[in-house]
């Protein structure tokens, strides 16, 4: 039997690609603490984001790689460590944020709060550090479908410290005003409320800060591609064409504003009834995907109409945080997933666009 060098070991992992990002791990630095004990061998490999979705398949490539040239016992510890999808610069106003995603749509009543949630959930399940910020200042309901309550703090530096809530940590203007009191305030007013959260939440270091923005394309989203830079845009709709017809301007807006789209996520694709398990496609079908199609964006997955969905919202306890996970949660899970291996890709990618400023 050969025997294994850590050579011969580099050699046989640089056949193994990284799925997403298309070139073999060897080069995209992701093997780390290689010890070889005989024909033994154990390492680190340290993929680009903890949610990382194809971890199997290269753990399938690795194991057949390392076989051919000898190796009996293979050992694999996975680590993480998640790049920026932009540009770090010296004033940037979160330098301690990797990655800043904006979920979106073009009309309310789609499920973008529930997407925006059980995203940043999902990703701080899998190892990451997250944020989650509720952006749509007038109808604020991230607290309720997160399940946090009472009023942040400030920190020794003087910041708003934010909640924390299944292992995200959360900013919404519900924490400051009396429940049931409505925000009745004109665009400069939220343009202001989002760049003070920005500003003065103390953040601290985040892997990904999820924003949940308002519907439409106005001053919320404007103030957002201005005063950070995004890594990229979550578009959400239903498959019927009044909402493909609305998010339709959201891609505008944001091609506009050369923010980055990751892709859309249709929501509500079918019902399933849970007393025979057939499906109903209430707001019609495939309208996502032919959507991703016509405009060459990616499709991110489907997510169907199920009832722990909103019970949870409800309650506070979001689908993929619930103790039996239903088909909604799963498909939720793989979105974030999905979501992640795109932020990897264009971390991974030297071609950023600058933001637009519109002044």
């Amino acid at each position: 039997m050969p025997t294994l060098t850590e050579g011969a070991i580099f050699d046989a992992l640089r056949e193994v690609q990284e799925p997403e990002l298309g070139r073999d791990i060897v080069t995209l630095n992701m093997v780390k603490e290689i010890s070889i004990d005989g024909a033994d061998v154990a390492f680190t490999i340290e993929l680009t984001t903890p949610a990382c979705p194809l971890k199997d398949e290269i753990e399938t490539n690795v194991r057949s790689a390392l076989g051919a040239i000898g190796a009996a016992g293979i050992q694999i510890t996975w680590g993480s460590m998640v790049r920026r999808a932009t540009p770090q610069k010296a004033e940037q106003l979160l330098p301690g944020v990797k990655n800043i995603i904006a979920v979106a749509s073009g009309k309310g009543g789609v499920g973008k709060s529930t997407v925006s949630v059980n995203l940043a959930v999902a990703l701080a399940q899998a190892g990451a550090a997250v944020g989650l910020l509720d952006a749509d200042i007038t109808g604020p309901n991230i607290p309720m479908m997160l399940g946090v309550e009472g009023q942040p703090t400030a920190s020794a530096s003087n910041k708003i410290v934010p909640l924390e809530r299944h292992g995200v940590k959360c900013i919404s203007i519900q924490f400051f005003v009396p429940e049931g009191q409505p925000i009745v305030w004109r665009g400069p007013l939220i343009g202001g409320a989002i760049q003070q959260f920005l500003r003065d939440v103390d953040w601290g270091d985040l892997d990904y800060l999820v924003i949940d923005l308002p519907p439409g394309t106005s001053d919320a989203q404007l103030t957002l591609a201005q005063a950070v830079p995004l890594g990229g845009a979550v578009l959400v709709t239903t498959p019927q064409e009044v909402a493909l017809s609305d998010v339709t301007k959201a891609l505008a807006m944001f091609k506009r504003l050369s923010v980055p789209i990751l892709g859309i996520v249709e929501n509500m694709t079918a019902f399933a009834c849970p007393h025979c398990g057939e499906l109903t496609e209430i707001f019609g079908r495939g309208g996502g995907e032919r959507f991703a199609a016509q405009h060459g964006i990616d499709y991110l997955g489907g997510v169907p109409l199920d009832i722990t969905v909103r019970q949870g919202g409800d309650v506070g306890v979001p689908a993929v945080a619930q103790r039996e996970p239903g088909p909604a949660a799963k498909a939720l899970t793989a979105v974030a997933g999905a979501v992640a291996a795109r932020v990897s890709v264009r971390a991974a990618t030297a071609d950023q666009q600058p933001v637009l400023s519109i002044s």
